[in-house]
């Protein structure tokens, strides 16, 4: 991969300070895998032949993109799940709250497989039910809640989704966000003459999302967005402020899109003029400012792969990705938008011991780790969902 003169701190060696809590590595990552690994993985998917659908998130390590049948985003993988009825079990390369949203869209004969149960998401964590649910009466009790319409993220646990399903909300992607926010906004009244009333959306878990979304795609200020804290009482914000306010941001974030700075921008710019910064919306609002480009993780593919040769590119997204389209494009320039190496820690406990594990499992006629969502939950959860697939545009990439 192509790099800049930026100090680079290797992987579990040394600290950023200027990083946000809870990215940093905890060690190196585990070597390249035993060429028996690799056999015994061809062995156990050739015996289960269509039974098994393996589906492998872009941020995979490459070892398991290696086996899988389909790559992409987590709810374009659900979907190409869905589309696979003769697949017995579905393994799913990604982290918890994926593999719940495909296990929402298969059929109940279907059964869907994490490989490692720890592969979680810190932005997902972010915002639990009880949380959700404090919020929404403290909303209430503030006077506002008939005006609030919830809007979650793809990257949240089911029965997140299934809330807004209750409440009359509606599951977005990164791709689909702007048109998820003008259908929440378009269910409630418009503001009166005096400026008062109209619509909100409470918007979880990532506020970087919503706040780059609120701001760039559909015209709002940044005053028309609070942060919503859900360790203080009424998210830490004034009854005025959520009565101005429009967009209601749950305090999460990723935590890889999330170290991006605006200063490593600066420096890039000033070492490569002519690069070009591209970026995912998950990214902090200063960021996105600087950035050239923005857009969801099949944007940044597909931008990469139009791109012309010779092009110089400098790429804020998981470092999995940046080093695979690199590799798949020599003839462009292309860097990692940070100074410090590192992966999606969750996203990598994924690997290929645990890939084997659970194939040659599922050949002996054990089903492990089975992510299984309960009935009541996946039907108010696939009520948020048949709403954005019920949204104009594109709904299938995030």
């Amino acid at each position: 991969m192509t790099t800049v003169d930026l100090p680079l701190l290797p992987l579990g060696r040394g600290v950023d300070l200027s990083a946000e809590r809870g990215v940093e590595c905890p060690g190196d990552l585990p070597p390249a895998s035993d060429p028996d690994l690799v056999e015994r993985a061809r062995a156990a998917k050739a015996t289960l032949g269509d039974r098994v659908f393996v589906l492998g998130h872009h941020y995979q390590r490459d070892e398991v993109i290696e086996f899988a049948d389909v790559t992409g985003d987590s709810f374009k993988l659900a979907k190409d799940a869905a589309a696979r009825p003769e697949a017995e079990f579905i393994v799913f390369c990604g982290v918890h709250f994926m593999a719940e949203s495909a296990d929402i869209l298969t059929g109940p004969e279907q059964q869907v497989v994490l490989p490692d149960l720890a592969a979680g998401c810190s932005m997902a964590d972010m915002a639990r039910l009880t949380q959700v649910e404090d919020a929404w009466d403290a909303l209430a009790d503030a006077g506002v809640g008939d005006q609030v319409v919830p809007v979650t993220y793809m990257n949240s646990s089911a029965d997140i989704k299934a809330f807004c399903g209750r409440h009359g909300g509606v599951v977005c992607t990164s791709s689909n966000a702007e048109t998820a926010l003008e259908w929440a906004f378009a269910q409630k009244p418009p503001a009166g003459p005096d400026g008062t009333g109209g619509g909100k959306v409470l918007f979880f878990p990532d506020q970087h999302l919503g706040r780059n979304t609120a701001v760039l795609k559909l015209g709002m200020s940044l005053d028309d967005c609070v942060v919503w804290d859900p360790r203080l009482p009424q998210g830490g914000l004034s009854t005025e402020q959520l009565r101005d306010a429009r967009m209601i941001l749950w305090k999460g974030h990723c935590s890889v899109h999330g170290r991006f700075s605006a200063e490593v921008v600066d420096s890039l710019r000033a070492t490569v003029p002519d690069v070009k910064i591209l970026v995912h919306p998950e990214c902090t609002h200063d960021v996105v400012l600087k950035a050239d480009l923005v857009g969801s993780t099949e944007f940044i593919i597909d931008t990469v792969r139009a791109a012309p040769p010779g092009s110089s590119w400098a790429i804020g997204t998981e470092l999995n990705l940046v080093k695979r389209l690199a590799r798949e494009h020599p003839e462009q320039k292309i860097a990692f938008l940070d100074k410090t190496v590192c992966y999606c820690s969750t996203m990598n406990r994924i690997d290929l011991p645990h890939l084997v594990w659970a194939l040659e499992s599922l050949v002996a006629g054990t089903v492990v780790n089975r992510i299984d969502v309960d009935d009541a939950t996946e039907r108010d959860a696939l009520v948020a969902l048949r709403r954005m697939l019920d949204l104009p545009g594109r709904t299938a990439k995030d």
